[in-house]
């Protein structure tokens, strides 16, 4: 089949790259306008528009998918299908239309299951022991259209999203060909997602990752894996904001902490949740690099009775 790939982010190369070896034809990308990035904010084209860029296929950036400009081009491009990996935005039903096999979204969750932008992060906040990906048809209500094809994956205890994401991309690129080729045969249909089990994973803002160290380690631990790499979990030590990577569920030898007290020895640094105590990992404070948290320790001032998040 000609097709039309929709993709913005790094965790749609491997697809993109799926279906460049394939036996269908990626004709044009379809991707997310140049964005401000880095510490000078310069305009940065995206992952999936700087490597169709290398290998001199079309790129599509319109502002918006209902641009008239858009919706012209892809008309004369007249593609088979077009599937989606992490796009970034809402296809209106005349684009959707376009297509002769329609928009095939490569989701990465067990849909229904967590339908919506964050699935993998929502996912591992939650505890879910197994998560996947789901091939389906896009249609307008958001990530409720018939399903072709999953494959499963499991979330390990030190899981992060990001380590999820990464098994997934790949596992799900292979997804994604399979389902664009029993399209092309003939020998795939879509099947009605069940209304049980249906639920949602809004986009996690910065405010979403900051801890409550009053709830159970358990809940701190995952909400600090499922924003990592992204938001990024976070606290407050003497007002200063703190970026926090994965840590250690650890109970310290003389009894539990209170919610967000710090106990620091020379190899470690540990704080108090509504049960058990955490060891931190790698900290982040603001305008500084990554580093373990004992060094970050020996670098400032914790006197006794200090509290992260106030």
């Amino acid at each position: 089949m000609r097709i039309v790939f929709a993709g913005t982010p790094e965790v749609a190369l491997a697809p993109l790259e799926a279906l460049l070896a394939s036996r269908h034809e990626v004709v044009a990308v379809l991707t997310r306008p140049d964005a401000p990035a880095g510490r000078g904010k310069r305009l940065q084209a995206s992952p999936v528009a700087a490597r169709a860029s290398e290998l001199g296929i079309e790129v599509l950036k319109p502002r918006r998918p209902r641009d008239e400009d858009f919706v012209a081009r892809l008309t004369e491009i007249a593609p088979d299908c077009c599937p989606v990996v992490a796009y970034g935005a809402l296809l209106p039903q005349r684009v959707l239309d376009i297509p002769r096999q329609g928009f095939v979204n490569l989701h990465f969750s067990l849909l229904p299951a967590w339908r919506g932008a964050a699935p993998v992060q929502h996912a591992v906040i939650a505890g879910d022991p197994v998560t996947g990906a789901t091939t389906f048809q896009i249609v307008l209500e958001l990530d409720a259209g018939p399903t072709y094809l999953r494959v499963t994956e499991p979330v390990g205890p030190s899981d992060t999203s990001g380590d999820v994401l990464e098994r997934l991309s790949v596992s799900g690129a292979g997804l994604l060909v399979r389902t664009l080729d029993g399209l092309a045969d003939g020998t795939l249909t879509g099947a009605e997602q069940p209304d049980e089990g249906v639920s949602y994973a809004a986009k996690l803002d910065v405010e979403d990752a900051q801890v409550d160290w009053s709830a159970p380690a358990e809940v701190v631990d995952r909400l600090i894996r499922g924003c990592t790499p992204a938001p990024g979990a976070w606290t407050t030590v003497s007002g200063a904001r703190l970026k926090l990577g994965p840590a250690v569920l650890d109970v310290p030898a003389e009894g539990v902490l209170a919610p967000g007290l710090l106990e620091v020895t020379k190899a470690a640094v540990r704080v108090g949740t509504g049960t058990t105590p955490l060891r931190l990992g790698q900290v982040q404070p603001a305008g500084k690099k990554p580093m373990p948290a004992a060094d970050w320790a020996r670098g400032v001032e914790l006197g006794p009775g200090i509290r992260l998040g106030g």
